[in-house]
């Protein structure tokens, strides 16, 4: 083999392999962003009792916020995004449980994961949210919660334990 035979051999084996990984990365996520997969049907999971790990949050429409801010109030922290079926279907829900509960120390945070902002923007202005709601755009406030998939809720009580977990079975 000549030389130039072995070098596009040894760059080109590498590059279809990595091609090859990548398509089936894709299908086995059904194209989701980072592998993170959608529940179809939330259940409640109990987790160790264990503080909540604080988080700073760039909000859609401007502003920011500390989950430490919340100290003292029960939080219920709600993972989604806008390419997120079971999330647009239960968001209405949302919306007006989150009206119920305003005035009784309960705060809903959202935070959307691995989503365009546009879009992200547009669902929220259709869903009519009044609870804040900001952009994870790299997933690190996920990956330290440990969200598996999405919808997914953490509910973290005055103290700032999280007691509850609701996620796919």
């Amino acid at each position: 083999m000549t030389k130039r035979a072995l070098i596009l051999v040894g760059g080109g084996i590498p590059l279809i392999a990595l091609i090859a990984l990548l398509t089936w990365a894709s299908i086995r996520t059904a194209g989701n962003p980072g592998g993170l997969a959608t529940n179809s049907e939330l259940v409640e999971l109990k987790i160790e009792a264990d503080t909540a790990r604080d988080f700073s949050l760039n909000l859609i429409g401007g502003g920011s916020l500390n989950l430490s801010d919340y100290h003292g109030q029960v939080v219920m922290v709600d993972f989604w995004a806008s390419w997120c079926q079971p999330c647009r279907v239960e968001a209405p829900t949302l919306g007006k449980v989150y009206k119920e509960f305003q005035d009784q120390s309960v705060e809903f945070i959202g935070v959307d994961v691995w989503d365009n902002i546009g879009d992200a923007e547009v669902f929220l202005q259709q869903e009519g949210h009044n609870y804040p709601n900001g952009f994870d755009a790299e997933g690190v406030i996920a990956i330290d919660y440990g969200v598996r998939g999405i919808p997914e809720k953490y509910f973290i009580d005055r103290h700032g334990v999280l007691v509850k977990k609701l996620s796919a079975h």
